[in-house]
């Protein structure tokens, strides 16, 4: 049985338990879960160890622990916002090179520990919601400036990279911004639902 890691912040977290680790929260880890796991009956063993209010530096922090120690086959990452967020609530984020180096030093540490693992990045997102409207064009530019650095990471590595901003954007055509993401941030259902269908996409073409 192969096993999937689900990584990064409270979009990933959303709830998961700890024990036991089966418990995949309320969110796109346990959607993905669920599909995958109807589909391909114990083929797959399912962690999410997401971390609400983590930055890449937090993430690179827990490398062994929630990372090389579990052994995962596959593994996604979805980080960035909170880079952004912290430094705009306290001063507290991570300026976007240093993103983009920090990133690099994950995935190259991962890859060494780990040389057959297979790493899915995923894309930060942002839309204008309540979390976000007093400084919205900060966010967008912030979580752009991440998102173009994931990608980079994504292509120094030959890694597949999952697309969620423009797709956030194109629902966001169809049923107001809150309907997709809460707060600016955090998705609703329907919105971890758009993220699910984007991870089984790039998993199903590119990784399974």
């Amino acid at each position: 049985m192969k096993t999937i890691l689900f990584q990064g912040d409270s979009i990933t977290d959303f709830g998961r338990t700890t024990s036991p680790d089966q418990v995949q929260g309320k969110g796109y880890a346990t959607f993905v879960t669920g599909a995958l796991g109807f589909d391909y009956p114990n083929e797959y063993d399912f962690i999410n160890r997401g971390i609400s209010g983590n930055r890449i530096v937090d993430v690179y922090a827990r490398i062994k622990r929630d990372i090389i120690n579990l052994k995962p086959d596959i593994m996604s990452i979805l980080i960035g916002v909170n880079d952004v967020w912290h430094e705009i609530a306290d001063e507290n984020g991570v300026a976007t090179e240093k993103f983009f180096k920090i990133y690099s030093m994950l995935i190259e540490e991962i890859k060494e520990a780990l040389p057959n693992i297979k790493i899915m990045i995923m894309e930060p997102f942002v839309l204008c919601g309540t979390a976000t409207e007093e400084h919205i064009d900060e966010f967008k530019t912030g979580v752009a400036e991440k998102a173009a650095m994931a990608k980079k990471v994504a292509e120094k590595y030959n890694l597949p990279f999952i697309e969620l901003q423009k797709h956030f954007d194109e629902a966001s055509k169809k049923a107001p911004e809150a309907y997709w993401l809460s707060d600016g941030v955090h998705p609703t259902s329907a919105g971890h639902e758009l993220i699910k269908r984007e991870w089984i996409k790039c998993f199903e073409k590119q990784v399974k």
